[in-house]
């Protein structure tokens, strides 16, 4: 069926105040605050009695079931919330929900200015930032929810807006260095694979948009993640169990099957640590941790039991050649986290009472808990 049967249907069943289709004044210009919070108002009660479900949907990059989309439910849709202010003497760029963070730094190229944000241009604003999000420089600034400034919260019946908007400051000007000496292991290492060799002088804006040439749509794709602390015999170890794991799934069809291990030095903790507000449970003297991230993509829905599994088996044995050698750490990052993986509890409990305490001030019916079943919840 096509989208222009079902707008048709749709008018047909609804009276004309109650459907506003692309095109449509009332379509273009209900797209602010307040509008987000009439949407809440008016769907509170369905959801309290159990009639309806809904999702939020930014940038749309979430993979698991019930975060950009919803089956049966309502989707609020956030792309028509765009804008991007610069304020060049306060050092903050103010960025609505729906923007992407190529538009961003689209943006910031015209001052000669950056930001610390999504390493995808495709990337979007909210899940990134809410989620904890790494960016090119995490090393030096930490995650991407440590730089946000301030913010807009929803609220079920108004909107208490705490600054001007959303912001994420730390706008500088990285010094450029041509070689930089730290590098020359990795420079000098044989075979290089030019296509996906970055190390390069090249500005934010354009290694952005790179990696979001190199993902890809309309394909199947999942990952999960796991954290362990900087230990070269576990690194190796979990790097044979990748390789054997690889004789699992290569025989299926489109598979491609990546271990990508992000380093998060000390510094990147000391962020953690000197943030107001950080919930992650990362100290520094933990440090230095390395991220351990599985990433798959495959053709058919027939086969997603065997990847997974095998991707399950994989963070499975990572933790364990971990924990045998006391290199094991609690944290999931959930930006990476899949569907069985539990992001808020490896925070710590002291931290996830923490998180449950705002959300009943915010949202004292849980209608984010109760009625936004996507992603992870605060309260399982």
């Amino acid at each position: 069926m096509s989208a222009t049967t079902i707008i048709e249907g749709l008018e047909q069943r609804f009276e004309a105040d109650q459907l506003h289709v692309r095109g449509s004044e009332e379509f273009d210009t209900l797209n602010g605050a307040k509008d987000v919070s009439v949407f809440l108002t008016v769907i509170n009660p369905f959801v309290l009695n159990d009639e309806t479900s809904f999702a939020v949907r930014g940038a749309g990059q979430q993979l698991l079931a019930g975060c950009a989309n919803i089956q049966g439910g309502i989707t609020l849709d956030l792309r028509l919330l765009t804008g991007i202010d610069l304020d060049l003497g306060t050092g903050i760029v103010s960025i609505a929900a729906g923007e992407r963070w190529g538009a961003v730094y689209e943006r910031l190229a015209e001052h000669g200015l950056g930001v610390t944000g999504s390493r995808s241009a495709k990337g979007g604003i909210a899940g990134l930032a809410l989620s904890g999000g790494l960016s090119f420089f995490s090393s030096r600034e930490g995650f991407v929810c440590h730089n946000v400034e301030t913010h807009v919260m929803i609220s079920l019946f108004f909107a208490a807006q705490f600054g001007q908007t959303m912001g994420l400051n730390q706008l500088y000007y990285t010094r450029e260095v041509e070689n930089p000496p730290v590098l020359d292991p990795f420079a000098k290492v044989q075979p290089q694979m030019e296509q996906l060799n970055s190390m390069r002088m090249i500005n934010l804006k354009d290694a952005a948009a790179e990696q979001a040439a190199m993902s890809s749509e309309g394909i199947r794709c999942s990952y999960m993640n796991t954290t362990v602390k900087s230990d070269a015999a576990t690194l190796k170890a979990v790097a044979e169990a990748f390789a054997s794991t690889l004789d699992l799934v290569k025989g299926f069809e489109g598979v491609a099957f990546s271990l990508t291990l992000q380093p998060y030095p000390v510094s990147l903790l000391e962020k953690c640590v000197s943030a107001v507000g950080n919930v992650t449970g990362l100290t520094p003297d933990e440090g230095p941790l390395v991220s351990v991230l599985v990433l798959m993509y495959w053709k058919t829905p027939q086969d997603d039991g065997h990847i997974i599994a095998a991707a399950t088996d994989l963070i499975q044995k990572t933790k364990t050649e971990a924990a045998a050698r006391g290199q094991a750490v609690p944290y999931t990052y959930m930006n990476y986290a899949f569907g069985f993986q539990d992001p808020i509890g490896s925070y710590g409990d002291e931290n996830k009472a923490l998180l449950q305490s705002v959300s009943k001030r915010y949202d004292p019916e849980g209608i984010f808990q109760k009625g936004c079943p996507g992603g992870f919840k605060l309260f399982v």
